[in-house]
């Protein structure tokens, strides 16, 4: 039995199963679908790094991932002869690839070229053709659950993890939402500040430590400002690790699509390459989605987790030792009885005389026909429904699963 048979099979044994006595809101013969999306824009070139691209070492002087070396246990693990993954989720999602429940699609994205968080991030949640009139109260999520029927006999089998319900889900049946945001605070809280404050209080430097305290807050929360905006107030890395199995349980036994937004991924400044703020990003990501799995126990066979994020980051490292915003970026695909362990999708040689505006990866895979692709085969979707979904985009099975 191959993968996709093993899938579909799954998907009779367990979706009448019962817990606690109660069935599951989830509808019978249907699979588990998560969509985790990383605001901000992630450098997927220090993830998934192409090791075999001397340009890639010539444009990251100082950020560039080393290459795999079978004599350090500790280097990027090579998946084939021009993909390695970063070090630092070598003992998770590596292991995961290794047991082929991981896939990486390269050169992903959307054809929206404005470059900015805000409108790409609206752009891929709507999942409308670029370039047409865009409507605000129809993202692709909630034009999928109407599709299959949203709500469920028990309830509601749709799930935010989010403050708000996002753009994704606009439009759809009734949609539960619950908040794992856990926003940054500033470096001195109000009590923290007397304290200060009284202790310089009539000396030489009373004023000093007055105006750099009230001048630290104001940064501070100028830059937490800032990293909302991008971040939309997604929960952050640290907040989704410990969500995660919390997240597992309730779509376990209650939900059959979920929604994740992750902020922290605006690199612009010390990136970092094997080690850094990036690659502890890439690390609590990648645990908590195999934490995730953990708990889904047998339904880990039955579930398919996708990471996306707005846009990519320039292939050149800039003067601050960061990256900018760029196009194209690697896509994370996920599950029990995935067809994993391969690199998908259309790609090309990694070099300069490849990048697309002389800056970026290009856009290869379109992730509505990606999107596409996966959801017909996963609920044996028709063309007309396929259609509603993602208007005017042909699915694209990579065979994944």
């Amino acid at each position: 039995m191959d993968r996709r048979s093993l899938l579909r099979a799954g998907t009779l044994l367990l979706g009448g199963m019962a817990v606690s006595g109660r069935l599951f809101a989830t509808p019978p013969r249907s699979p588990r679908f998560l969509l985790v999306f990383l605001r901000g824009g992630y450098d997927s070139a220090n993830l998934l790094v192409p090791y075999s691209s001397a340009d890639y070492y010539a444009a990251r002087p100082t950020i560039a991932i080393a290459r795999p070396d079978p004599a350090q246990g500790s280097s990027a693990l090579a998946l084939n002869a021009d993909w390695a993954l970063a070090p630092c989720v070598r003992d998770s999602a590596g292991v995961l690839f290794q047991q082929r429940q991981l896939s990486f699609i390269p050169f992903a994205g959307t054809e929206d070229l404005s470059r900015s968080h805000f409108e790409t991030q609206d752009s891929i949640e709507l999942g409308q053709p670029v370039g047409a009139v865009r409507n605000y109260r129809s993202g692709f999520l909630g034009r999928l659950a109407a599709v299959l029927g949203g709500g469920g006999r028990m309830g509601n089998s749709e799930i935010a993890f989010t403050d708000s319900l996002p753009l994704s889900f606009q439009g759809g049946p009734t949609i539960a939402n619950q908040s794992l945001a856990n926003l940054g605070k500033p470096p001195f809280d109000e009590r923290q500040s007397r304290i200060l404050s009284d202790m310089y209080a009539g000396g030489p430097l009373q004023g000093v430590i007055e105006s750099g305290l009230e001048l630290r807050q104001q940064v501070a929360q100028a830059m937490a400002d800032e990293m909302a905006k991008a971040n939309r107030d997604a929960v952050s890395i640290k907040g989704f690790e410990l969500e995660a199995q919390r997240m597992g349980r309730l779509m376990r036994d209650d939900y059959r699509i979920g929604f994740v937004d992750v902020g922290g991924w605006d690199t612009h400044v010390n990136q970092g390459a094997s080690n850094g703020a990036l690659a502890g990003n890439l690390s609590g990501l990648a645990r908590g989605l195999a934490a995730f799995g953990q708990v889904l126990g047998a339904e880990w066979s039955n579930t398919v987790v996708v990471v996306v994020s707005e846009f990519g980051r320039t292939f050149r490292e800039n003067g601050d030792r960061g990256t900018d915003h760029g196009h194209g970026t690697v896509y994370w695909v996920l599950g029990g009885s995935i067809n994993g362990g391969v690199v998908a999708g259309e790609q090309q040689r990694v070099a300069f005389d490849t990048l697309f505006q002389n800056r970026d990866y290009p856009v290869l895979n379109d992730y509505r026909a990606v999107l596409g692709g996966l959801f017909r085969t996963l609920w044996e979707l028709s063309p007309a429904q396929c259609d509603k979904v993602f208007p005017e985009a042909a699915p694209r099975d990579l065979h994944l699963v």
